[in-house]
């Protein structure tokens, strides 16, 4: 029993055979060699707007 799914590819509009849709196996070799430099993404520290209070629970002391 195969568990692949008949499909279109997204990207190259061929037919294809994976096992979750996507690219297939072609246009990911090509996305793989695309690829660009890694770079360490941080994100933005949380710092709440100006209207939002405290819950008053847990500021009780």
């Amino acid at each position: 029993m195969s568990l692949d799914l008949d499909f279109d590819c997204p990207r190259c509009k061929g037919p294809a055979s994976e096992s979750f849709y996507g690219p297939c196996s072609s246009c990911r070799r090509e996305l793989s060699l695309l690829g660009g430099d890694k770079r360490d993404v941080r994100a933005a520290e949380y710092e709440p707007k100006m209207n939002v209070t405290p819950n008053q629970v847990a500021t009780k002391e």
